[in-house]
């Protein structure tokens, strides 16, 4: 496996300077922001898709610094009720697929998006209990009506330029749990997969090693972020899992972000790496920090320092003693 970094982090940074700062760190790989929510300051589409010399002036950068680009990253919501806003980030998925394709980056990772409740909704419906019936309802509208039309769609183009989708498994889209991911992989294809990150299969009450494995088994896994969470025992009984609360009332939270290792333990860690590694995973294990109470060079310093003690970089060889 290799160690990356979603280099969003790194947004205030000059493209070279953010590229020299986490070459320092020993890193292998960068994920790089194409626009949507993570925006694009290092990695502009248009710009690069547009001018061949700049394109290939972005890519010698990355590699001239002993990196390689893991994913290209355009979260957003394609499916979003309202038609300017997901006419724009349908643009910005396909323009992240082109570039994939002309950089050689194997994955573009996003949102699945969510719907609204139907065809002249302005804001997205996100159903997650089976009854009263009318949940039930309007999840099959969406699936049948969007979700499944738009990948299907999607990933073809994907799969004609040798691009993977991986989709964020991540409350408040369709597709938020491996259940909801290989059903669309069964009707989309096997483009589709998961940027799975565990810090969202834990609020959602998830164990990760199991997802990795519901996931695994089927081949479905892409890309890893790797970002922790830490769910208050007080606060979770007031608040449940689906908390509300803005991400800033940290004190009062059920559950917030951690950088790796401060939300879960490193033998934690290391039995969701050996499951990746055990289903056939050997890619890039991406960091991602939105811990809210560390500074971007400690919580990311720190989740490097944690994730090199169990990170498993060597291919396997032969079992020797059997």
């Amino acid at each position: 496996m290799k160690l990356g970094v979603f280099s969003v982090l790194f947004g205030q940074k000059p493209f070279e300077e953010a590229l020299d700062y986490i070459a320092s760190k020993g890193l292998d790989a960068v994920e790089l922001g194409t626009g949507g929510y993570p925006g694009n300051a290092h990695c502009n589409p248009d710009v690069l898709l547009a001018d061949e010399s700049k394109l290939k002036a972005f890519k010698k950068a990355v590699e001239s610094r002993g990196l390689f680009i893991s994913a290209l990253s355009c979260h957003a919501n394609p499916l979003h009720p309202q038609k300017a806003i997901s006419k724009e980030h349908q643009e910005i998925i396909l323009k992240t697929i082109e570039l994939a394709e002309k950089l050689e980056v194997p994955v573009v990772n996003t949102f699945s998006g969510c719907p609204g409740d139907h065809e002249d909704a302005k804001y997205p419906n996100w159903p997650v209990a089976p009854w009263p019936p009318d949940f039930q309802e309007i999840l099959d509208w969406q699936w049948s009506n969007k979700v499944i039309p738009y990948w299907t769609e999607t990933g073809k183009f994907a799969a004609a330029r040798n691009v993977k989708i991986g989709l964020e498994l991540h409350g408040g889209f369709s597709v938020h749990t491996p259940a909801t991911l290989l059903r669309l992989r069964e009707a989309a294809g096997e483009v589709i997969g998961a940027n799975l990150d565990p810090s969202h299969m834990w609020w959602q009450g998830i164990d990760p090693v199991q997802a990795v494995q519901v996931l695994g088994r089927a081949g479905a896994i892409h890309h890893f972020h790797a970002k922790d969470t830490t769910i208050d025992p007080i606060n979770v009984n007031k608040h449940g899992l689906t908390d509300m609360q803005p991400y800033t009332a940290m004190l009062d939270r059920a559950w917030q972000f951690r950088t790796v290792g401060f939300g879960h333990d490193l033998k934690t860690w290391a039995d969701i790496l050996s499951a990746l590694r055990l289903v056939g995973y050997d890619y890039v294990v991406s960091i991602e920090h939105e811990d809210g109470l560390m500074s971007i060079d400690e919580g990311f310093t720190k989740a490097v320092q944690n994730l090199q003690q169990v990170l498993i970089k060597e291919p396997l060889g032969e079992m020797w003693w059997v």
